[in-house]
């Protein structure tokens, strides 16, 4: 019996941001960030739920709470790289599902942002997944996007 396609286990996304990498990369590693844009539209990351330990073996864990039933979902991920501010990487617990982003830098104001995402469960690479994915994005395009043109840079 063959190998499975990894293709078929795998996504990749990427977005490209008006905001210096460092300042992108913060907002991905800090929870008073995080809570302003983590999850996809009509979710919410109660600060309280969040905590991040940017370092390999460190854990990365949120509560994303549904904003129209209170339902709750739980992540928990150990980091496995990071390179500030150019990687993160990390492994989530429950799914086994690898997770590989990159900051490039491609000017003072503007980074582009690469996902990487291996052995993702099949539920969730269903399109509807994959457009609430796409719709945190934006949530978090939005934040470190006014964040930057309204001259704050650290944590709010």
């Amino acid at each position: 019996m063959g190998e499975p396609d990894n293709a078929a286990t795998e996504l990749r996304f990427h977005r490209t941001f008006a905001a210096p990498r460092e300042l992108v990369f913060t907002c991905m590693t800090d929870p008073d960030h995080l809570t302003h844009f983590w999850g996809p539209a009509g979710t919410s990351a109660p600060r309280e739920h969040i905590r991040v330990d940017a370092r390999p073996g460190g854990v990365f864990e949120t509560v994303m709470v549904n904003d129209a039933d209170g339902g709750e979902y739980a992540t928990r991920a150990v980091y496995d790289e990071v390179r500030p501010p150019e990687l993160l990487a990390w492994t989530e617990a429950h799914s086994g599902m690898r997770v590989r982003a990159e900051f490039i830098e491609l000017g003072p104001e503007s980074t582009e942002v690469r996902i990487h995402q291996t052995h993702v469960p099949e539920a969730m690479r269903s399109l509807d997944v994959q457009a609430g994915f796409q719709s945190s994005l934006d949530r978090f395009d939005a934040y470190v996007t006014g964040l930057h043109r309204g001259g704050r840079t650290g944590t709010r």
